[in-house]
């Protein structure tokens, strides 16, 4: 076969390829496998760096190609919902190494409550007091109060009080990069060397993706950061509508 056939003879088969996959929900759910394969292997070849932290350039990769392609979102979650169904499985499968630690995690129940008490609130007032001192308006500053608390909870918290499911969920999801991206250079900084330690700020402050950051760095650190974000979790879908009350 002449080899200048070849390109053609691609790009055509690419082009079929694209026209079949657009149109069907197959589409979401490819761009995600491949853009969080590439995120992953981008991640390991900088040897785990933080700043290469994979969910990071995967929503990057999935925005750029959204928008060079004109995808709008409704499409693309047609096939990218059933990923997202895993998030429940996930979520619950992290019981398991807490179980694991569970006599250690009694025996430790007082001061870890603690700081999540003192966590949850750093949270809170850090981002009600800069959105105040920048005169954010209060759709604003309700959907940033949950911000440290896990995206699904954080978007019914959010209605709940006054703000936008949708301010609520981009907030939680920066707040969960940007806390996986310098929780390591940060923890390190301040000299904090325990794994439990470090893996239940992150849980507490980063939410899921810090959380996967944590596994990523050590077990324990993970396990922790489970506990950290269920506990979080929990406070903040009783206590946080309540604290909203009397901060808007």
């Amino acid at each position: 076969m002449n080899p200048a056939l070849l390109l053609p003879i691609g790009m055509n088969n690419l082009a079929e390829i694209w026209v079949y996959l657009s149109a069907t929900p197959l589409f979401g759910l490819t761009l995600t496998l491949i853009a969080y394969v590439f995120a992953d292997m981008v991640y390991q070849r900088s040897n785990r760096h933080p700043l290469a932290n994979p969910v990071l350039i995967a929503v990057a990769t999935i925005i750029a190609v959204l928008t060079l392609t004109k995808t709008d979102y409704k499409t693309y979650f047609q096939g990218a919902q059933f990923v997202h169904f895993l998030l429940g499985t996930a979520t619950v499968a992290l019981a398991i190494p807490l179980a694991r630690l569970w006599p250690e995690l009694r025996a430790r129940v007082i001061p870890l409550l603690i700081a999540m008490f003192a966590g949850s609130a750093t949270s809170v007032l850090l981002a009600v007091g800069i959105a105040r001192l920048l005169n954010a308006p209060p759709l604003i500053v309700a959907s940033l109060i949950p911000k440290s608390v896990t995206a699904p909870i954080a978007m019914g918290i959010a209605e709940q009080i006054g703000g936008s499911p949708t301010l609520a969920a981009v907030f939680t999801v920066t707040t969960g990069i940007v806390g996986a991206l310098v929780a390591t250079p940060l923890l390190d900084w301040l000299g904090v060397r325990d794994w439990a330690a470090r893996g239940f700020a992150v849980g507490v402050a980063a939410h899921g993706i810090g959380t996967a950051r944590a596994y990523s760095v050590h077990p324990r650190a993970g396990a922790y950061a489970s506990l950290g974000m269920g506990l979080h979790a929990l406070f903040g879908a009783m206590a946080l509508p309540w604290v909203a009350k009397l901060i808007i």
